[in-house]
Protein backbone atom coordinates (compact mmCIF):
# COMPACT_ATOMS: atom_id res chain seq x y z
CA UNK A 1 0.00 0.00 0.00
CA UNK A 2 1.52 3.49 -0.90
CA UNK A 3 2.03 5.03 2.02
CA UNK A 4 2.77 8.68 3.04
CA UNK A 5 6.47 9.03 1.58
CA UNK A 6 4.77 7.31 -1.56
CA UNK A 7 2.09 9.65 -2.00
CA UNK A 8 4.44 12.71 -0.87
CA UNK A 9 6.94 11.68 -3.83
CA UNK A 10 3.96 11.59 -6.26
CA UNK A 11 3.04 14.66 -5.51
CA UNK A 12 6.16 16.33 -5.70
CA UNK A 13 6.78 14.13 -9.11
CA UNK A 14 3.98 15.25 -10.92
CA UNK A 15 3.15 18.85 -9.54
CA UNK A 16 5.79 20.66 -12.08
CA UNK A 17 4.11 18.57 -15.00
CA UNK A 18 0.57 19.97 -13.87
CA UNK A 19 0.11 22.65 -11.46
CA UNK A 20 -0.53 25.79 -13.56
CA UNK A 21 -1.73 24.09 -16.59
CA UNK A 22 -5.78 23.89 -17.96
CA UNK A 23 -7.86 20.69 -17.90
CA UNK A 24 -8.41 19.99 -21.08
CA UNK A 25 -10.69 16.53 -20.98
CA UNK A 26 -10.99 13.56 -18.00
CA UNK A 27 -11.71 10.53 -19.36
CA UNK A 28 -13.15 7.63 -17.47
CA UNK A 29 -12.49 4.11 -18.21
CA UNK A 30 -13.83 2.63 -14.88
CA UNK A 31 -15.06 5.15 -12.27
CA UNK A 32 -16.29 2.01 -10.15
CA UNK A 33 -13.40 2.98 -7.55
CA UNK A 34 -13.61 2.62 -3.17
CA UNK A 35 -16.88 4.73 -4.19
CA UNK A 36 -18.02 5.45 -7.60
CA UNK A 37 -16.48 8.68 -9.20
CA UNK A 38 -18.81 11.88 -9.87
CA UNK A 39 -20.78 11.52 -12.93
CA UNK A 40 -20.74 14.92 -13.92
CA UNK A 41 -16.79 14.99 -13.20
CA UNK A 42 -15.56 15.80 -16.63
CA UNK A 43 -18.14 18.91 -16.71
CA UNK A 44 -16.25 19.95 -13.62
CA UNK A 45 -12.79 20.44 -14.53
CA UNK A 46 -13.09 21.01 -18.31
CA UNK A 47 -11.00 24.31 -18.86
CA UNK A 48 -10.45 24.82 -15.54
CA UNK A 49 -6.56 25.73 -14.20
CA UNK A 50 -4.80 23.53 -11.73
CA UNK A 51 -3.84 26.01 -9.29
CA UNK A 52 -2.20 24.02 -6.63
CA UNK A 53 -1.55 20.18 -5.44
CA UNK A 54 -1.01 18.88 -1.78
CA UNK A 55 -1.17 16.33 0.48
CA UNK A 56 -3.32 15.81 3.54
CA UNK A 57 -2.42 12.28 4.91
CA UNK A 58 -2.36 9.97 2.51
CA UNK A 59 -4.99 12.11 0.35
CA UNK A 60 -3.52 14.20 -2.44
CA UNK A 61 -5.88 17.49 -3.00
CA UNK A 62 -5.74 19.29 -6.50
CA UNK A 63 -7.36 22.83 -6.09
CA UNK A 64 -8.92 24.60 -8.24
CA UNK A 65 -10.44 28.08 -8.38
CA UNK A 66 -14.08 26.24 -7.95
CA UNK A 67 -12.89 23.62 -5.25
CA UNK A 68 -11.09 20.46 -4.87
CA UNK A 69 -10.47 16.97 -6.38
CA UNK A 70 -9.18 14.47 -3.57
CA UNK A 71 -7.02 11.46 -4.69
CA UNK A 72 -6.27 8.09 -2.32
CA UNK A 73 -4.29 5.98 -3.74
CA UNK A 74 -6.15 3.16 -1.85
CA UNK A 75 -4.09 -0.10 -2.14
CA UNK A 76 -2.55 -0.67 -5.34
CA UNK A 77 -3.23 3.31 -7.16
CA UNK A 78 -0.34 5.35 -8.30
CA UNK A 79 -0.47 8.72 -10.58
CA UNK A 80 2.17 8.91 -13.44
CA UNK A 81 2.35 11.65 -16.30
CA UNK A 82 2.63 10.08 -19.81
CA UNK A 83 1.66 11.00 -23.19
CA UNK A 84 -1.99 11.51 -24.40
CA UNK A 85 -0.51 8.62 -27.44
CA UNK A 86 0.58 5.95 -25.12
CA UNK A 87 -1.98 3.47 -24.77
CA UNK A 88 -3.98 2.79 -22.12
CA UNK A 89 -3.51 -0.75 -20.12
CA UNK A 90 -6.10 -2.80 -18.28
CA UNK A 91 -5.88 -1.20 -14.82
CA UNK A 92 -5.18 2.41 -16.34
CA UNK A 93 -9.33 3.99 -15.00
CA UNK A 94 -8.70 7.81 -15.10
CA UNK A 95 -6.99 10.12 -17.55
CA UNK A 96 -6.78 13.96 -16.57
CA UNK A 97 -5.70 15.29 -19.87
CA UNK A 98 -3.88 18.56 -19.80
CA UNK A 99 -2.37 18.96 -23.30
CA UNK A 100 -0.67 16.24 -25.97
CA UNK A 101 2.09 15.62 -23.85
CA UNK A 102 0.48 15.84 -20.23
CA UNK A 103 -2.10 13.23 -19.28
CA UNK A 104 -2.27 12.28 -15.74
CA UNK A 105 -3.29 8.51 -15.79
CA UNK A 106 -4.79 7.31 -12.35
CA UNK A 107 -3.97 3.57 -12.50
CA UNK A 108 -5.63 1.12 -9.89
CA UNK A 109 -5.59 -3.03 -10.05
CA UNK A 110 -7.82 -3.65 -6.81
CA UNK A 111 -9.85 -0.59 -7.07
CA UNK A 112 -9.59 0.52 -3.61
CA UNK A 113 -8.47 4.16 -4.57
CA UNK A 114 -10.68 7.11 -4.20
CA UNK A 115 -11.24 9.75 -7.04
CA UNK A 116 -13.90 12.57 -5.19
CA UNK A 117 -14.95 16.26 -5.90
CA UNK A 118 -15.84 18.56 -3.07
CA UNK A 119 -16.41 22.23 -3.23
CA UNK A 120 -15.96 23.08 0.52
CA UNK A 121 -12.96 23.46 2.06
CA UNK A 122 -11.18 20.23 2.24
CA UNK A 123 -10.32 20.24 5.66
CA UNK A 124 -13.95 20.33 6.55
CA UNK A 125 -14.25 16.74 4.14
CA UNK A 126 -15.85 13.44 5.89
CA UNK A 127 -12.62 11.92 4.65
CA UNK A 128 -10.03 14.50 6.40
CA UNK A 129 -12.01 16.54 9.26
CA UNK A 130 -10.88 13.80 11.75
CA UNK A 131 -7.28 12.94 11.10
CA UNK A 132 -4.73 13.81 13.19
CA UNK A 133 -1.65 16.04 13.06
CA UNK A 134 1.23 15.75 10.12
CA UNK A 135 3.81 13.61 11.31
CA UNK A 136 6.34 16.15 9.97
CA UNK A 137 4.91 19.07 11.07
CA UNK A 138 5.34 20.63 14.29
CA UNK A 139 1.86 19.63 16.00
CA UNK A 140 3.30 16.35 16.60
CA UNK A 141 5.91 16.83 19.15
CA UNK A 142 6.72 14.45 22.13
CA UNK A 143 4.40 16.66 24.46
CA UNK A 144 1.43 15.99 22.06
CA UNK A 145 2.58 12.46 21.42
CA UNK A 146 3.00 11.42 25.56
CA UNK A 147 -0.38 13.10 26.24
CA UNK A 148 -2.01 10.52 23.86
CA UNK A 149 -0.35 7.70 25.40
CA UNK A 150 -1.82 8.05 28.65
CA UNK A 151 -3.63 5.45 30.14
CA UNK A 152 -3.78 3.72 26.86
CA UNK A 153 -3.47 -0.32 26.78
CA UNK A 154 -3.35 -0.49 23.44
CA UNK A 155 0.30 -1.15 21.57
CA UNK A 156 2.01 1.37 20.64
CA UNK A 157 2.85 0.47 17.22
CA UNK A 158 -1.46 0.10 17.24
CA UNK A 159 -1.26 4.16 18.19
CA UNK A 160 1.39 5.44 16.05
CA UNK A 161 -0.46 4.25 12.85
CA UNK A 162 -3.74 5.53 14.43
CA UNK A 163 -4.54 8.52 11.49
CA UNK A 164 -6.19 10.53 14.29
CA UNK A 165 -3.47 10.34 16.55
CA UNK A 166 -1.20 11.03 13.94
CA UNK A 167 -1.52 10.46 9.67
CA UNK A 168 1.09 8.43 7.38
CA UNK A 169 2.78 6.82 9.85
CA UNK A 170 2.18 3.18 8.08
CA UNK A 171 3.54 -0.32 8.78
CA UNK A 172 7.06 -0.15 7.55
CA UNK A 173 7.69 3.32 8.85
CA UNK A 174 6.24 2.40 12.34
CA UNK A 175 8.06 -0.65 12.36
CA UNK A 176 11.11 1.21 11.40
CA UNK A 177 10.57 3.98 14.05
CA UNK A 178 10.40 1.73 16.92
CA UNK A 179 13.34 -0.12 16.37
CA UNK A 180 15.30 3.30 15.86
CA UNK A 181 13.39 3.86 19.40
CA UNK A 182 14.25 0.69 21.10
CA UNK A 183 10.92 0.71 21.84
CA UNK A 184 9.06 -2.93 20.90
CA UNK A 185 6.25 -2.63 18.92
CA UNK A 186 3.44 -4.33 21.53
CA UNK A 187 4.59 -2.41 24.52
CA UNK A 188 1.11 -1.07 25.93
CA UNK A 189 1.14 2.70 24.92
CA UNK A 190 0.73 4.01 28.50
CA UNK A 191 4.04 2.65 29.50
CA UNK A 192 6.17 4.98 27.13
CA UNK A 193 8.03 7.53 28.95
CA UNK A 194 8.40 11.21 28.60
CA UNK A 195 11.94 10.45 26.95
CA UNK A 196 10.71 7.87 25.14
CA UNK A 197 8.31 10.04 23.54
CA UNK A 198 10.56 12.21 22.50
CA UNK A 199 12.91 9.31 20.87
CA UNK A 200 9.87 8.03 18.97
CA UNK A 201 8.78 11.09 17.55
CA UNK A 202 12.57 12.27 16.38
CA UNK A 203 12.63 8.58 14.86
CA UNK A 204 9.20 8.80 13.16
CA UNK A 205 10.26 12.29 11.57
CA UNK A 206 13.77 10.75 10.70
CA UNK A 207 12.78 7.77 9.23
CA UNK A 208 9.62 9.65 7.00
CA UNK A 209 11.77 12.43 5.98
CA UNK A 210 14.61 10.08 4.55
CA UNK A 211 11.87 7.82 2.62
CA UNK A 212 10.85 10.82 1.28
CA UNK A 213 14.37 11.89 0.03
CA UNK A 214 14.83 8.39 -1.85
CA UNK A 215 11.64 8.28 -3.31
CA UNK A 216 9.48 6.12 -1.00
CA UNK A 217 9.59 2.83 -0.45
CA UNK A 218 9.61 0.01 -3.52
CA UNK A 219 6.35 -2.05 -2.68
CA UNK A 220 5.08 -4.67 -6.03
CA UNK A 221 2.44 -1.94 -6.82
CA UNK A 222 3.84 1.76 -6.59
CA UNK A 223 5.88 3.56 -9.12
CA UNK A 224 6.54 7.32 -8.49
CA UNK A 225 5.17 10.42 -10.77
CA UNK A 226 8.19 10.01 -13.09
CA UNK A 227 7.72 6.21 -13.55
CA UNK A 228 10.65 5.57 -11.36
CA UNK A 229 10.19 3.10 -7.72
CA UNK A 230 11.45 4.35 -4.75
CA UNK A 231 14.56 3.14 -3.24
CA UNK A 232 13.94 3.24 0.51
CA UNK A 233 13.51 -0.29 0.71
CA UNK A 234 17.52 -1.17 0.56
CA UNK A 235 17.41 0.65 4.18
CA UNK A 236 14.65 -1.27 5.64
CA UNK A 237 16.59 -2.54 9.21
CA UNK A 238 13.27 -4.93 10.40
CA UNK A 239 10.42 -4.65 8.30
CA UNK A 240 10.47 -7.66 6.24
CA UNK A 241 13.27 -8.92 7.58
CA UNK A 242 11.32 -11.95 10.18
CA UNK A 243 13.86 -14.88 10.98
CA UNK A 244 17.02 -12.84 9.89
CA UNK A 245 19.81 -11.19 11.80
CA UNK A 246 19.57 -7.92 13.85
CA UNK A 247 21.66 -5.10 11.80
CA UNK A 248 22.46 -4.05 15.15
CA UNK A 249 23.48 -6.61 17.69
CA UNK A 250 23.47 -9.85 15.66
CA UNK A 251 20.45 -11.51 16.76
CA UNK A 252 17.50 -13.07 15.34
CA UNK A 253 14.42 -10.72 14.28
CA UNK A 254 11.03 -11.54 15.74
CA UNK A 255 7.67 -11.05 14.21
CA UNK A 256 4.43 -10.40 16.05
CA UNK A 257 0.86 -9.17 14.84
CA UNK A 258 -0.79 -6.03 15.65
CA UNK A 259 -4.41 -5.16 14.68
CA UNK A 260 -4.09 -7.31 11.97
CA UNK A 261 -0.54 -6.36 10.53
CA UNK A 262 2.87 -7.94 10.86
CA UNK A 263 5.05 -6.00 13.62
CA UNK A 264 8.79 -6.99 13.33
CA UNK A 265 11.12 -6.26 15.89
CA UNK A 266 14.97 -7.71 18.13
CA UNK A 267 14.15 -8.87 21.40
CA UNK A 268 17.31 -7.74 22.33
CA UNK A 269 17.68 -4.21 21.17
CA UNK A 270 14.11 -3.35 21.84
CA UNK A 271 12.25 -3.32 24.92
Amino acid sequence: MPELPEVETSCRGIAPHIVGRTMKQVVVRNGRLRWPMDDNLADVLDGRKLLGLSRRGKYMLFRFKHGHLLMHLGMSGSVRIVEASKEPQKHDHVDFVFGLDTVLRFTDPRRFGVILWTDEAPEAHKLIHHLGPEPLSEAFSADYLYQQTRKRKQAIKVLVMDSKVVVGVGNIYANESLFMSGIRPGRAAGRITRVEAELLVHNIKQVLQKAIAQGGTTLKDFVGGDGKPGYFKQELNVYGRDGEPCLRCGGILKSQRHAQRASVYCPECQK
